[in-house]
């Protein structure tokens, strides 16, 4: 019943910019962390950035200071902005769902979604 769609992606030259969304549904979004991970050489998923359930927020050094990860409650969506964007943060973009934990570990994510292409090349 929980759902999770991503959508927002696509092909942008170096130091473009995107923004992603998360749309949820099948559960009220306000308990819930919500992080979006890609993947990277030798893992599985790489966390890029959560925000929780008080507004806070997490970001891998990686993209510190040119993305932003926001959440609407009433829309139950959250979104990732993405600024300045490399050729390194090409890959396909996951949103995850946590209850009782925030952060960037992936196995503490029980609900994903199908994930967005991001491709970053000139």
């Amino acid at each position: 019943q929980l759902q999770l769609v991503e959508s927002g992606g696509g092909l942008v030259q170096p130091g473009g910019s995107l923004k992603l969304s998360c749309a949820t549904s099948g559960f009220t979004l306000d308990y819930y962390t919500i992080a979006w991970f890609r993947p990277a050489p030798g893992k599985e998923r790489e966390g890029v950035s959560c925000i929780n359930t008080s507004g806070s927020t997490n970001y891998a050094n990686s993209v510190k200071g040119r993305f932003t990860i926001s959440r609407d409650n009433a829309k139950n969506t959250v979104y990732l902005q993405m600024n300045s964007l490399k050729p390194e943060d090409t890959g396909i973009y996951y949103c995850a769902a946590a209850i009782g934990f925030t952060g960037l570990l992936s196995w503490n994510y029980n609900y994903w979604g199908q994930g967005t292409q991001v491709t970053v090349s000139s």
